[in-house]
């Protein structure tokens, strides 16, 4: 592999680096294998060993629509795209699926077909030992594959390894019903073709919903949530962080937004000093454009960190409201904000916005509640 990324002139650490020489790599040994079977298959005057030969320089076509999506993602962006290029390896990833239902769904008819018109298997120990040959090599590539699909969060990639995958699985047991045959002479043939086509089947619509999710739009990973939070927490300046929504255009480029909660005691210039310097540290380091809302927080006058403890204490009380934020008591009017946040587990916020506000009224007769009820949208 070291000397294909020397030759490739690709960067072994870089995601790019990784898609293009894995995808390389699955072109090459398709189509190696695809030469070996025709040329055996003229050899032999067997159609059946060509025609696993051509099979297998169609597949190298996923390994070929992988190295292209990645190089067309990775475009400068521009006025039509602003966001970059990056949602194309989700286009390339629907396509693969496609073809992956596609080949199961003509392997199914063509098992059912078998049913109810059976053919006579011609078989011979030569074809045999290729066809396992050819298992044991697209099995190993497929599982390097995946694992280099998770490595390098390509979503494209790791449908070209469960493609590659699941010819082996096809080989396998296609191996195992001519055995049954020549040992039993029992012809299984069609109904293992239609167990198969199914596996193939799931695994392609598995791939397709993934695919279709991301091409939508999915809430941010919560891996990288957590992560931006911790940072933003982490801040000097900073009291709190939260609201946070995460905008994806493609594997490694996201935009997003996040209030934060600052002490109103601070100066503009102190916060855009700390606000802009976290900007530029979350886009070098996570590549995320984040944009900032601010809240204000009163920590100096005693009945602001009354109500904070109030609402704290009804929080606690609650199973489905998570957190809370946003406590602010407006100094030149009766008003007091807050923000509750709750689980997808409650569907209904009315009776607990009743209740806050019966609560709150109950120790704040004098005041006018301003409740915003929420769920975490990543």
């Amino acid at each position: 592999m070291k000397i294909l990324y020397k030759l490739l002139k690709q960067d072994p650490s870089s995601r790019e680096g990784i898609i293009s020489v894995t995808s390389v790599l699955g072109i090459l040994a398709n189509l190696l294998i695809a030469a070996v079977k025709v040329v055996i298959g003229l050899l032999a005057s067997s159609i059946a060993i060509m025609s696993e030969g051509v099979n297998n320089a169609s597949d190298a076509l996923t390994s070929v629509l992988a190295l292209i999506g990645t190089k067309l993602a990775g475009k400068h962006p521009d006025e039509k795209h602003p966001f970059g290029y990056g949602r194309i390896e989700y286009l390339t990833s629907l396509v693969i699926a496609i073809l992956i239902l596609v080949t199961g769904v003509e392997m199914l008819t063509s098992s059912v077909k078998l049913v109810f018109a059976p053919e006579e298997m011609s078989i011979s120990i030569l074809s045999l030992v290729i066809i396992a040959a050819s298992a044991l090599i697209k099995f190993f590539l497929g599982i390097y594959t995946i694992r280099m699909g998770k490595k390098a969060d390509s979503s494209t990639l790791e449908a070209v390894g469960i493609e590659c995958r699941n010819d082996s699985f096809i080989s396998v047991i296609t191996i195992l019903s001519a055995v049954i045959f020549l040992v039993f002479r029992l012809s299984i043939d069609a109904y293992v073709g239609i167990f198969t086509s199914l596996i193939i089947i799931k695994a392609g619509l598995e791939v397709l919903r993934d695919t279709v999710g991301d091409l939508l739009g999915r809430p941010g990973e919560k891996e990288l949530a957590n992560k931006l939070y911790k940072e933003i927490r982490s801040t000097d300046g900073i009291l709190n962080a939260a609201d946070m929504m995460l905008h994806n255009y493609g594997p490694d480029a996201y935009s997003g937004s996040v209030n934060v909660e600052i002490d109103q005691s601070k100066s503009v210039g102190d916060v855009y000093q700390f606000l802009h310097e976290l900007q530029l540290r979350i886009m070098h380091e996570y590549h995320v454009t984040m944009v900032f809302g601010v809240y204000a927080v009163d920590n100096d006058r005693e009945n602001s960190k009354e109500f904070r403890r109030m609402v704290g204490q009804f929080v606690t009380s609650h199973e489905h409201v998570k957190s809370f934020h946003a406590v602010y008591l407006d100094p030149h009017s009766d008003k007091l904000y807050c923000d509750l946040v709750v689980d997808y587990n409650l569907r209904d916020w009315e009776p607990l916005k009743e209740e806050f506000s019966a609560y709150m009224k109950e120790k704040c007769p004098d005041k006018t509640l301003e409740l915003t009820i929420e769920t975490e949208f990543v």
